[in-house]
């Protein structure tokens, strides 16, 4: 039976989270709307504003608490940081007053698992602290996010690791104290054994930021994009910048992957019940041929369908995160989320794009200038289609995942052919039949 039940007092800490997320988190979203501002620990004014809102979740217990116990944090599970993250998602700014901003979360994760002391004290210690960002240099411009492909290597040269390579649309770089550098080390390794994680801090020579690529959502007359494409030329680090062991990086990777999709899935319930809020008010508020535009059944099918997919979808997460828990509890095996951590992926993008595209169809004109959120939020559909994975990937495991367990039927017609079970149903109640004279007029 699945339980999402909570005790009252967590409870109470959503409900403050809720109402400090509406009235203090939207004002950087307001005053700072940059999709990099969040990341540019060198802008001052923002700074000031943040430092007292990230005090204030210090002393509510909330900082950063995507971290377990084993590695410092409190140990509330993927359900209870699923209903946190619900709330972050009404608020770009919302993981970074809260210390979960990703990817610093997985790479906190990374380096609490996989670093060593020195490591933790250069690197974690003020990440987690608020007081630097992290970069997951993974992705390459040939291979996209395909380990098996990728082409940056890593090579050892006395008593350093040599990187050689590009990479792209590493996220935050520009901001970055360090960058975590997925290479290959063991080219002669079967394909998920053949990379490592390398930490290399983003000032190290031979670092080069070709550009900061922009997206959709950006300025165009401001240098404002934040997906960097780097050129690693002959970058050195000492061999204890590796993070796990020679070969590694694929088990690395994965340890910050399970969690951070499901917080990303229900950053986007947040966002959806926010479109979905903003459709009401909109739908009471504006007139058009005498009545409220939500009196119009057109209007109401689009509320409708919000809802239903919302709630469908929010339940899929809960689950999937529920499921994690019990997981790690050892009460399911390794592999029962899977599939429906690759469900929740799958079904983010769509859902949120449909219910951000009838918000702003509800409110006509406004809906799609930039005087409302709506345009922004229904720009981020694109990258989270793409983010931790393309969507179709994700499909063709749920796909492999259900086939595998599907069993073949022997005969010349599927195992719901009516007429085979008439068949099979009359010989074994013939007795029965017989007497009540049914099998005289079958055909």
């Amino acid at each position: 039976m699945y339980d999402f039940s909570l005790e009252p007092e967590f409870q109470e800490k959503l409900d403050w989270m809720r109402g400090f997320v509406d009235a203090e988190c939207a004002d950087l979203d307001i005053l700072f709307p940059d999709h990099g501002d969040p990341y540019d620990v060198r802008n001052e004014a923002s700074r000031e504003i943040l430092r007292p809102l990230q005090q204030r979740v210090k002393e509510e217990g909330l900082w950063a608490c995507h971290l377990g116990p084993d590695l410092g944090g409190p140990g509330y599970g993927q359900l209870k940081l699923g209903l946190m993250n619900e709330i972050l998602g009404r608020s770009y700014w919302a993981p970074t007053v809260f210390g979960t901003a990703a990817p610093d979360t997985g790479n906190a994760e990374i380096l609490a698992l996989f670093g060593t002391d020195e490591q933790k004290q250069r690197y974690l210690e003020p990440l987690m602290d608020g007081d630097i960002v992290s970069c997951f240099s993974m992705t390459e411009p040939q291979a996209g996010a395909d380990p098996k492909e990728f082409e940056c290597r890593a090579y050892r040269d006395g008593d350093e690791w040599v990187i050689d390579g590009h990479k792209w649309f590493s996220s935050n770089a520009r901001f970055a104290e360090f960058l975590i550098v997925m290479a290959v080390t063991n080219p002669e390794n079967p394909p998920h054994e053949r990379m490592s994680m390398l930490i290399v801090p983003t000032d190290t020579p031979g670092v080069e930021i070709i550009r900061n690529v922009k997206t959709l959502g950006d300025h165009h007359a401001l240098d404002t994009g934040i997906h960097a494409y780097i050129h690693y030329d002959k970058v050195r680090v000492p061999l204890d910048a590796m993070l796990g062991g020679p070969g590694e990086g694929f088990k690395v990777a994965q340890a910050r992957l399970g969690g951070g999709r499901i917080h990303h899935a229900m950053r986007t319930v947040g966002k959806c019940s926010q479109a979905l809020d903003m459709m009401l008010e909109r739908a009471v508020t504006r007139r058009a041929q005498g009545k409220t535009i939500g009196e119009h059944q057109m209007v109401q099918a689009m509320i409708a369908d919000s809802a239903i997919e919302l709630e469908q979808f929010r339940l899929l997460v809960l689950k999937s995160a529920w499921t994690i828990d019990e997981v790690e509890a050892g009460r399911q095996p390794h592999s029962a989320s899977r599939q429906l951590i690759g469900m929740c992926k799958v079904a983010m993008a769509k859902v949120y794009h449909d219910i951000t595209q009838r918000a702003i169809q509800v409110h006509g004109s406004l809906g799609v200038t930039l005087e409302l959120p709506l345009v922004d939020m229904w720009a981020g559909v694109l990258s989270l289609s793409l983010a931790d994975g393309p969507t179709e990937v994700h499909k063709v495991q749920v796909a492999k995942t259900l086939l595998k367990n599907a069993e073949p039927q022997n005969g010349l017609f599927p195992s719901k052919h009516i007429p085979t079970r008439l068949d099979i149903a009359r010989d074994k109640h013939r007795t029965i039949l017989a007497k009540h004279g049914l099998l005289e007029n079958a055909a």
